[in-house]
């Protein structure tokens, strides 16, 4: 009877086989020694190379300085700032303004009000790009995305990198481990077919 068991043996053996390995890409979070060998889970030895690794990653394929020029500079975009910028000076001009200055604000008009918020925003629409530009430039020369990704994600805790691990692969996971248990099954059948078969 115990040769008949052959395939559900070599299931559970492949199926834990595939468990211990996935555990084994975050465990043992500190290096442990065992007889001659050092162990250490593969994310936790390879932290920081990976922070390195997302970092340039991010920098050269996914987000640069010039992707976000060109963001903020589309036309709808700089429609919603303008109109942001606008709405801002309307509400200085009608509520900030006569409580700072309730004086002097008896004596600017409404009309008068709407002529410096358009001469302010025509001004804006002339200056707007060229500031924005400039200061593009100067966050190109001062902002570093690989480096910044990189010391966001070396400071990530382990947990929490193996809770965002999980989080995005825990399915993939749990059909390695499935797999695992299919092709030990399938191997033990194997087995089991060899040894009746020589019988």
């Amino acid at each position: 009877m115990l040769i008949y068991t052959m395939p559900i043996i070599a299931a559970i053996i492949g199926w834990f086989t595939n468990y211990l390995a996935v555990k084994m890409l975050f465990h043992p979070r500190e290096k442990v020694r065992i007889l001659f060998w050092d162990v250490q889970g593969i994310f936790p030895k390879k932290h920081q190379v990976l922070a390195q690794r997302i970092g340039k990653l991010v920098a050269e394929d996914l987000l640069s300085v010039k992707d976000i020029q060109e963001i903020l500079t589309q036309p709808d975009n700089i429609s919603k700032i303008n109109q942001s910028i606008e709405d801002k000076i309307e509400n200085y001009l009608t509520e900030t303004f006569p409580e700072k200055y309730p004086t002097l604000a008896f004596f600017v008009s409404d009309k008068l009000k709407g002529r410096v918020r358009d001469a302010m925003m025509k001004e804006l629409e002339t200056m707007g790009p060229e500031v924005m530009n400039e200061t593009i430039e100067n966050l190109e020369s001062s902002l570093d995305i690989e480096s910044f990704i990189k010391d966001r994600v070396s400071k990530f805790s382990l947990e929490r990198m193996e809770q965002l691990i999980q989080g995005i692969l825990a399915s993939e996971f749990k059909f390695i481990e499935f797999v695992g248990g299919v092709l030990g099954f399938v191997i033990g059948s194997v087995q089991l077919a060899i040894v009746l078969i020589s019988r």
